[in-house]
């Protein structure tokens, strides 16, 4: 077999079209307005940093270290940006990190570190606007994760293993918001002054919130009276405790409904949920009724109940809403199933998986990067979906770079124009 060998020619061509994207609305212009200036003999700006450092993700690498390995020759002729080495890159990065916020909590021993970012986080919301990723007012969902890690300052989790918890906050498929917390804080830990500092920033983003869904972690009383001066209506998942368990006793009509291949019993009631607590710390003021649905499904250990005398499991969603229907409340609150999707998307598509810095902070600043790649990802798969034949919205990452990113192609000079001649095609619709 005789071989041929040619130079210049990129087997990632269809990344010339994605930074062609970029480029058309600007985006460059928003990273230099929002980060710190560099020094005027930089030989790369914050464009090159972040536009190479996206591109491991979007060409199916997965680590910093392949632009000077496996990248490095492919990406090098690419003329939007110019390419620099992995510890550049990294060490900007660093560069943007602030020290880690230390809490107490009262008749806690242990302390608490959080790794708070505002900056990146507003150049987020900056980006998602300039693609118009975001209707103004949204369904908002708050979730935590563990970031498994052996880093050097990594604390071990209520798992028993060693990692990160930060807290996301998504609208549909959109990060909007990220908090890094170190994995001994858990996501009901300080909760409260994380969702402060979330919804002032959105706030401050004149991106208003109608509905506001978590987990059983936003369950606290002053929670709750925070959710409700930010947003219409809340969904959250209600714990079980004797006082839940005598409001659920209270229950005198159940409907059979069908969840998944069992069947199932539904009613509601409205309660009064941290009574005793605020009687006790003097937050009486806080305490309202709410909406409580409850869905019960039968034991198959056929165990009783001591509060309800059942052989039962609950679910139980606390809402403000009185409008939707028993049934419609429970599909709009396990929707948010949607979003704890995201966590496995940005872990196994978008590096969550393989945090680079050994350090809390550093880390927050490549989640928060990491996460605007996704967010970028969401605008891509969209936009090129609907130009070229063989695309879907509801592709992961790994089917775009095989049928849209990985065609040779080589910029050559022709009638004196820059020309991008590929060798294969892309079934653009017409």
């Amino acid at each position: 077999m005789k071989i041929v060998q040619s130079s210049g020619i990129t087997p990632f061509g269809g990344l010339n079209f994605v930074l062609e994207e970029f480029y058309i609305n600007n985006l460059d212009k928003i990273l230099s307005e929002s980060l710190p200036d560099l020094a005027p003999q930089s030989k790369y700006d914050w464009k090159d940093i972040l536009y190479s450092f996206w591109s491991i993700y979007l060409c199916g690498a997965d680590c910093a270290e392949d632009l000077s390995g496996n990248l490095k020759s492919a990406l090098s002729d690419i003329p939007y940006c110019n390419l620099p080495s992995p510890d550049r890159v990294l060490n900007r990065f660093k560069e943007l990190a602030l020290p880690f916020d230390v809490f107490s909590v009262p008749r806690g021993k242990k302390l608490h570190q959080f790794s708070i970012n505002r900056d990146l986080n507003v150049l987020n919301i900056k980006i998602l606007k300039l693609f118009n990723q975001l209707n103004l007012e949204q369904t908002l969902d708050y979730d935590n994760t563990i970031l498994y890690t052996k880093k050097a300052d990594a604390k071990r989790t209520y798992k028993k293993e060693l990692g990160y918890c930060p807290g996301v906050a998504t609208m549909g498929s959109k990060i909007v918001f990220i908090e890094n917390r170190n994995g001994n804080s858990d996501a009901k830990t300080l909760q409260f002054q994380t969702l402060t500092r979330m919804f002032e920033l959105l706030k401050d983003q004149n991106i208003k919130l109608i509905n506001f869904r978590a987990d059983g972690a936003s369950y606290q009383l002053d929670v709750i009276d925070l959710i409700q001066k930010n947003v219409q209506n809340f969904y959250l998942r209600a714990n079980s405790n004797q006082t839940l368990a005598t409001a659920i006793d209270s229950i005198k009509s159940w409907k059979k409904v069908r969840v998944g291949n069992e069947e199932a019993y539904r009613g509601e009631t409205f309660y009064s949920p941290f009574e005793s607590i605020a009687k006790r710390t003097k937050k009486e003021h806080k305490v309202r009724e709410y909406r409580l649905v409850v869905t019960k499904t039968k034991r198959k250990d056929g165990q009783i109940s001591l509060f309800t005398g059942e052989d039962f499991n609950y679910s139980a969603i606390i809402t403000n809403d009185q409008l939707k229907t028993e049934d419609q409340i429970v599909d709009f609150y396990n929707q948010r199933g949607a979003s704890e999707r995201e966590f496995d998307v940005l872990k196994n598509d978008f590096g969550w998986k393989n945090l680079p810095f050994s350090k809390l902070e550093e880390n927050t600043v490549f989640l928060i990067f990491t996460a605007i790649c996704r967010n970028l990802y969401g605008y891509l798969i969209k936009t090129f979906s609907k130009k070229v034949r063989g695309l879907n919205e509801s592709f992961r990452i790994k089917k775009f770079v095989f049928r849209f990113i990985c065609i040779p192609a080589k910029w050559i000079r022709t009638a004196r124009q820059k020309k991008l001649k590929l060798y294969g095609k892309i079934n653009f619709k017409t």
